[in-house]
């Protein structure tokens, strides 16, 4: 075996780790060469405004991550119109469940699970995060029982307040219908912050023209307040979706891996 195939990372596509909707869903493994592997798992959530997007969105991660040693792992969830709210969510949590689960198969510790989102993505990571065990939240997906806490949440230009003005009249796709306030409210992260939410690190850029930097300031300003370990990386001048950009998004993977050594031990 040469150098490069040591340290190439394996990707292990289509892999079912649930149901929903009457069809399974599927989700993508990328394997770190095993030199490097830490036995830390990461969930990662694709954008695309709970409408579109697809788990190849962040490919990119998955290479880099698995490069650094994470075990990736890119879930797809069910989609606006094909399930209303909260099926996307249902969706995440199944995955969190099949990666503890099968955790032996993915070589990684089931109390050192990682779960990262961009955008729509970002949004359900934080909501599954602050949920874990709610019953209305965790869906009929697979692995029943099986918990969906995590050891930390990372989330990238987050939608973090679903109930405030900037988006009470956007987010009605994701209901299907109008959206009463405490819908909205039950949808936000921000109403779960709380001690015991997880480790968390927010990155966004302040030239974001679709979701504001401020849910991303506002969401800080709270967990710091709750002493919740959290830490935001503000990107000046830079727009919605940045860290496409390869150099960015490089840099990303670094303060990604970081923040996960740190936090989870």
């Amino acid at each position: 075996m040469t150098i490069a195939e040591q340290q190439r990372v394996e990707v292990e596509q289509g892999v079912v780790f649930g149901t929903g909707g009457g069809r399974d869903l599927r989700c993508d493994v990328y394997h770190p060469p095993a030199a490097v592997k830490n036995g830390i798992g990461v969930l990662l959530v694709h954008g695309g405004g709970w409408i579109q997007g697809d788990r190849t969105q962040l490919r990119g991660y998955g290479i880099l991550l698995g490069r650094k040693g994470y075990t990736c792992v890119a879930s797809e969830y069910r989609l606006v119109p094909e399930s209303p709210w909260p099926a996307c969510l249902h969706d995440v949590k199944a995955a969190i469940r099949w990666m503890r689960t099968n955790a032996g198969r993915l070589g990684i510790d089931p109390e050192k699970i990682v779960i990262e989102g961009n955008s729509a993505g970002a949004h359900l990571v934080l909501m599954a995060a602050g949920t874990p065990g709610r019953p209305e939240f965790e869906g009929q997906g697979g692995n029943p029982g099986v918990s969906t806490a995590v050891a930390a949440v990372i989330a990238f230009y987050p939608p973090t307040a679903l109930d405030s003005p900037n988006w009470r009249t956007r987010i009605h796709p994701l209901f299907g219908r109008e959206a009463s306030a405490d819908e909205l409210s039950a949808a936000s992260p921000m109403t779960y912050v709380n001690a015991a939410f997880p480790p968390t690190l927010l990155i966004h850029g302040n030239g974001d023209e679709l979701v504001p930097a401020a849910e991303s300031t506002d969401m800080y300003g709270a967990l710091h307040a709750a002493k919740v370990p959290v830490e935001m990386h503000m990107y000046a001048k830079q727009p919605h979706a940045f860290d496409a950009d390869p150099l960015l998004g490089r840099q990303c993977a670094d303060i990604m891996a970081l923040f996960i050594e740190r936090v989870v031990r």
